[in-house]
């Protein structure tokens, strides 16, 4: 079950600012990624549900981190069904992200007292996913979306807090854009645990970006 309360994980999120977004079958180079980003700061990362057996490394994955990185805090994302949530919630998940709304997926995770984080794309979608209980709203894909949507949106619903991912990236100019339009936290996936990185294992690199991404972030939000 979850180690982490829903209220600790959003407060964690609107702290740290960034959750870098991650999958790969092999479970040894997993390790060694969530050691970087926890090395560089991070103290969230989604573990993006995809491929076979994808539970099975998200499970090594949590037991890892509750062994080694303490207060590392462990979620899931492209979860896409009630079923899904629930086995994740099972293996630990302390939070859950998926890519469109899910009204299934929202009883569960209320039911355990999870915090889940709806994939949203208009204000409708929003005021029901808050409605339902969502406290940080994901805006995806938000690279269709961009800075401007959150700065219309935040007018009129200040109380939104949105979490954008797709088409965040490490540069401080992007950083800017998208805090200064007023989300809550940034989900950062190859733009910053890139193929690259993943292929070289250049995992001290990786603790580097990391390190830099919330250092911006925490002087963009100044």
């Amino acid at each position: 079950m979850a180690k982490f309360k829903r209220i600790e994980v959003a407060m964690a999120m609107q702290e740290i600012g960034m959750i870098p977004l991650f999958f790969h079958s092999d479970v040894e180079l997993g390790k060694n990624v969530i050691k970087a980003c926890y090395a560089g700061g991070a103290r969230l990362l989604e573990f993006t549900s995809r491929g076979d057996f994808a539970h099975e490394v998200f499970a090594e994955l949590n037991k890892y981190a509750l062994q080694e990185l303490p207060g590392m805090i462990m979620g899931v994302g492209s979860v896409t069904d009630a079923g899904a949530a629930s086995l994740y919630m099972q293996l630990g998940a302390n939070f859950i992200v998926t890519p469109v709304l899910r009204e299934d997926i929202a009883i569960v995770c209320n039911r355990r007292k999870v915090l889940w984080s709806a994939g949203c794309g208009s204000l409708t979608e929003i005021a029901r996913a808050e409605e339902l209980g969502c406290e940080i709203v994901k805006l995806f894909p938000g690279s269709s979306y961009g800075p401007g949507f959150v700065k219309a949106i935040k007018g009129p619903c200040p109380w939104t807090d949105i979490m954008p991912t797709g088409g965040v990236s490490t540069e401080e100019s992007n950083l800017r854009g998208w805090f200064e339009a007023g989300v809550t936290c940034v989900g950062m996936g190859s733009k910053l645990i890139s193929r690259e990185i993943l292929t070289q294992k250049d995992f001290a690199r990786l603790e580097d970006d990391v390190r830099k991404t919330l250092a911006i972030i925490k002087s963009v939000r100044n």
